[in-house]
């Protein structure tokens, strides 16, 4: 038995303008009709494993949490990081979490945003690192490179000296190589790539992380102890984790131990850090495209296009990127996708929100799509879930007007509580306390028109929540 520890906590940029800040590649659908955080559990089917620990931004609880009711996971224990402070004090916070109740379990340590295509591989890897974690050890898991990649740092190993395991031992971690380093690398048979994936006995973690770095612990142990409970997910003390150091595992600690070893893996594994990287391991046609929702093409090779939304159509072009989301538009060269960050940093320094969020924003009641915006006014199509309710709320600078057009709203409006249904409307004026529900078994959709001085989000003043946001 084991304890799956998953890290969620990533607001990366990389496959902008699908992966927003609010809204990252972990929680995407980007091969099959799975999210790579609920792949990266349900390729842990059929192994022996307690429910998970996840870490994630508190920014993106409830989409943490509501993929994993998705996919029937139970009983997971949620960390809340008040803000990112690297692998090493992640994983110490799932270690200090997983002790507390006098267990010393081993933990599987997984990035939420890996693809591995082949299961059988990756879970056989697993056992030969759950043997070596038993005795002790400090397991990394090694990609066995298929290319002289110069975006991944590379763990340097060799056998064992009684040859027992095929395990091997850590001989040095070494960061991103040049072109010619790289191949060096892959000719000798000596290095592999970095996966970011770990396994060992709780207790051993938190012994060399006080011996390396104490201070960490410290601060993490802190952190816990403030903790608060808070519907399914564990708030850490914002204070104690401010003051610790951010840094990663292997800074802190797999590159100063005596225990580490590291276990092979060859099974079709990426980390789809890029537009690139996500067409080298997706479907192709046959002439070599990538083509996902509506698209069209004529005379194309080698391009990826992404339709979110609207038809997309291809002419004669080649090595092309082409991305279509609700509200932008990325065209780039295959071997130019690495910039991407380039403009998300353009949109950051112009005051823009497409590099924030989508059009549509999940929230835990459901979710709405901002259709259209002007001077004054704002329209939403809003979609409430069976049995859920929005905040009691008001706010000082809008009126809204409610239409419901599928399903019933039922409606708190001042001193008054009613129903509304379909081709029904009702106006909320500015300053009124009003909550909205849906009390029936089909979800509600209702179109509502904001009108007023101010119309953002921060305007929402909550006085009772369901979900803990007041």
């Amino acid at each position: 038995m084991f304890v799956p520890v998953v890290m969620a906590g990533g607001t990366g940029s990389r496959l902008w303008p699908l992966s927003r800040q609010l809204s990252p590649k972990q929680f995407l659908q980007l091969d099959g009709d799975k999210t790579m955080l609920q792949a990266t559990l349900e390729r842990l089917a059929g192994l022996s494993c307690e429910p998970p620990v996840l870490i994630c931004n508190e920014e993106h609880r409830f989409m943490a949490a509501e993929q994993l009711r998705q996919i029937g996971v139970e009983g997971a224990t949620i960390l809340l990081e008040p803000q990112g402070r690297n692998t090493a004090p992640a994983i110490a916070l799932a270690a200090i979490q997983a002790t507390g109740n006098g267990e010393d379990p081993v933990l599987l340590v997984l990035p939420a945003d890996h693809l591995i295509q082949d299961q059988p591989a990756f879970q056989a890897a697993i056992g030969i690192a759950l043997e070596q974690a038993q005795a002790g050890r400090l397991v990394t898991f090694g990609i066995v490179p298929s290319c002289p990649e110069t975006g991944y740092g590379y763990i340097k190993a060799r056998p064992q000296a009684d040859h027992s395991s095929a395990a091997l031992t850590v001989a040095e971690f070494v960061e991103k190589p040049d072109l010619a380093t790289a191949q060096a690398y892959v000719d000798s048979q000596d290095y592999f790539w970095n996966s970011g994936m770990f396994m060992f006995r709780a207790s051993r973690y938190l012994a060399e992380l006080e011996a390396f770095r104490p201070d960490m612990l410290h601060c993490c142990r802190q952190a816990i102890a403030g903790a608060k409970e808070d519907l399914d997910f564990v708030r850490l003390d914002p204070k104690a984790f401010a003051d610790c150091a951010s840094e990663s595992i292997d800074y802190a600690v797999m590159e100063h131990t005596r225990e580490a070893v590291l276990v092979p893996l060859d099974a079709g594994w990426s980390d789809v850090g890029s537009w690139s990287a996500l067409a080298d391991v997706s479907a192709k046609d046959a002439e070599g495209n990538v083509l996902k929702g509506d698209v069209l093409t004529k005379d194309c090779r080698q391009i990826l296009a992404y339709a979110e939304h609207r038809l997309v159509a291809a002419i004669g072009v080649e090595d092309l990127v082409i991305v279509e989301t609700r509200d932008a538009v990325l065209v780039a060269s295959k071997d130019r996708v690495q910039d991407v960050k380039h403009i998300v940093e353009q949109l950051k320094q112009q005051g823009r929100t497409e590099h924030i969020n989508h059009r549509q924003v999940y929230r835990p009641w459901g979710c709405f799509d901002a259709i259209d915006a002007g001077n004054r006014y704002q329209v939403k199509h809003i979609t409430v879930k069976p049995g859920a309710k929005l905040s009691v709320q008001m706010h000082h600078h809008r009126a809204e007007h409610w239409v419901v057009v599928s399903g019933t709203a039922k409606v708190t409006n001042g001193e008054k509580t009613y129903l509304v249904t379909e081709n029904q409307s009702t106006y909320i004026p500015i300053g009124q306390v009003h909550s909205l529900e849906n009390p029936g078994r089909v979800p509600l959709e209702l179109i509502e028109v904001q009108s007023g001085s101010y119309l953002g989000e921060d305007d929402i003043v909550r006085l009772e929540d369901l979900y803990g946001r007041n």
